[in-house]
């Protein structure tokens, strides 16, 4: 099977079973290989009592990009460390996407960096996740 196919399979298989994402509104726009590129619409209630977007929303949504960069060899790869950087202000109405670029492919460990830019093109943060890469399959070999 073509890595990229079964990238985009196991991905389409871990988003019919991500209801956070789901409810984020994600939609997954590319998968390769080590790599995704991610997008939702920030809504109202994503909010904080400032006026902007709660830290959580583009936190998660990257997240949700690493994850989806990181298991998409079909090895159960889990979050050791992620850290994000806010560059910028997020309202209501802005359009996320998250490009989860992978910076280290090892046995054990994987590390991926993961940009987010609004509707403009303006960065509006930066994540950076380290995961550890277990010896379990997300999709059962049987079923590729």
């Amino acid at each position: 099977m073509n890595n990229d196919i079964l990238a985009k399979d196991v991905v389409n298989h871990m988003m019919e079973n991500d209801t956070f994402s789901r409810w984020m509104g994600v939609e997954v726009q590319e998968i390769r290989e080590g790599y995704s590129r991610i997008s939702m619409k920030v809504r109202e209630e994503m909010v904080n009592g400032f006026g902007i977007v709660h830290g959580g929303i583009p936190f998660s949504l990257a997240d949700s990009a690493f994850a989806f960069a990181c298991n998409n060899r079909n090895n159960l790869s889990v979050a050791l460390d992620c850290a994000i950087t806010f560059t910028k202000a997020i309202n209501t109405g802005d359009v996320l996407v998250a490009e989860a670029k992978e910076i280290h492919n090892g046995r054990s460990t994987g590390v991926y960096l993961i940009s987010i830019n609004n509707q403009l093109e303006q960065q509006v943060a930066l994540f950076k996740g380290t995961c550890f890469r277990t010896a379990k399959k997300l999709i059962p070999s049987g079923s590729l």
